[in-house]
């Protein structure tokens, strides 16, 4: 059964209204307990994207865990990878970031890091949310055993320093516009890129607490596209809020999704023998067209459902090293253990800066079939009889048989918003797109639904 705190990628909902200061500090509690029980005074660093909201919690997170005997480092505002990673470096017990992504401000989020710097399994979130459901006790130390509080100073020097590294060419001669989201990749973007050596037009990198994926970032391209036509760059790079996606756009100011971007690196992977068992882990949202051409180069693919969780999940059980979605997040496991925004742009631009060819031109190898995604906002605790819905089903059925195999359909809950989200593929965007919109009218006409614009 769900736990119904955590969804696919940690815990979200609107700062001080479902996700308020009680709530997180039961959380920072719960999750201080469950990962470091057997600990001693334990060692716990909290990071945070750019929101508003970010310091409010950070405290609330930070009582909780100081109450159960946990240290808090604070580590400021940091990338969501970037946590991950300082929690190996630092050698700490646990971490917890607090950040909703790729959400408008008013929204926040709590997500965990075991002390490996990976995601939480599915059990331990369990157990967290049991905690916090059912209001559970916990040990309350006094005197010389409670938590304390720490800053830590160098962290994003350090990250910094760690992304550099990976790079395995310099970026002499490069012309790159980054789109930080006005989030937290502002702080840092344009220092690594410039370390490479590239030359950097940086926008969207003052966050004021209320910006940060307003009109921008990797959801938000538009701007990206245009500058980097205007001003005759090489590829643009967007990030989202917590700087784990990427987005990038070609020379011409096309964007190149997370799939593209996956099948460009697999291919050059594979084309080197660097590719672990010739194989890319991609998700059930992943573009046909990519599927095609990984079969034509002789990579191999293994779908999981979506979230990056349970790609890098199958990336762990089966020795895989890349895999990702086609929202941008992207997993590198010989470099890290979690999808960073920075490092895949990195990646990317080895290939580029080796291949010497033109950002469009490596795009164009792979190709993409249209796909119509359609949102349809429905009440969270609607949502369960919403998918269960029999007329739903009739109707999906009935548009699997009209496209044959020359298309496909998608029908998800959101893990992260109130919202069941429609994907359809094939060859005629305007077919696709009027079945997608019988199957919302469905929902608007069931279960109160809002077609999301």
């Amino acid at each position: 059964m769900p736990n119904k705190l955590f969804g696919t990628d940690g815990i979200r909902g609107i700062a001080n209204g479902s996700l308020s200061c009680e709530m997180a500090m039961k959380i920072g509690a719960a999750g201080a307990y469950v990962l470091t029980s057997e600990v001693h005074s334990p060692r716990i660093l909290i990071g945070m994207d750019t929101r508003k909201s970010g310091d409010m919690l950070c405290a609330a997170l930070t009582a909780g865990i100081c109450s159960v005997g946990g240290d808090a480092a604070h580590v400021g505002v940091v990338p969501t990878p970037g946590l991950a990673y300082l929690v190996r470096l630092y050698g700490a017990d646990a971490a917890v970031m607090i950040s909703a992504s790729h959400n408008s401000m008013e929204y926040n989020g709590i997500k965990w890091f075991d002390g490996r710097g990976f995601k939480l399994s599915d059990a331990l979130e369990d157990e967290i949310a049991r905690i916090v459901n059912e209001d559970t006790s916990l040990p309350r130390p006094t005197g010389r055993e409670i938590g304390r509080v720490t800053h830590v100073r160098r962290a994003m020097d350090e990250y910094r320093e760690f992304l550099v590294a990976t790079a395995d060419t310099r970026l002499d001669g490069m012309r790159i516009v980054l789109d930080c989201a006005n989030g937290a990749a502002s702080e840092i973007a344009r220092a690594v890129f410039t370390d490479l050596g590239a030359e950097v037009m940086s926008f969207s990198d003052e966050p004021d607490g209320y910006n940060i994926n307003d009109r921008c970032g990797s959801t938000h391209p538009e701007r990206m596209q245009q500058l980097v036509f205007e001003l005759g760059a090489d590829i643009g790079l967007a990030f989202d809020g917590d700087a784990d996606r990427l987005i990038a756009t070609d020379e011409r100011g096309r964007i190149v999704d997370g799939d593209r971007i996956l099948g460009i690196c697999a291919a050059d992977m594979h084309a080197r023998g660097a590719l672990k068992q010739d194989t890319l882990v991609i998700t059930v949202m992943s573009n046909l067209g990519l599927k095609q051409r990984m079969k034509k180069a002789g990579v191999r693919v293994e779908e999981t459902a979506v979230g990056d969780r349970y790609v890098l999940e199958r990336m762990l059980e089966k020795g895989f090293n890349l895999g990702g979605e086609q929202s941008g997040h992207i997993i590198f496991t010989d470099h890290h253990t979690t999808g960073d925004g920075m490092l895949s742009a990195i990646q990317l631009m080895n290939i580029l800066k080796r291949s010497g060819r033109r950002m469009s031109a490596l795009a164009a190898e792979i190709p993409i079939y249209p796909q119509v995604l359609v949102n349809v906002r429905v009440a969270e605790e609607e949502k369960q009889d919403a998918m269960a819905d029999p007329e739903l089903a009739d109707a999906i059925r009935d548009t699997e048989k009209k496209l044959r195999d020359e298309g496909r359909v998608l029908v998800r809950a959101s893990g992260t918003e109130p919202l069941i989200r429609i994907m359809l593929e094939g060859r005629n965007e305007e077919e696709i797109s009027a079945h997608a919109l019988a199957l919302a009218h469905i929902l608007e006409k069931n279960h109160e639904g809002k077609i999301k614009s």
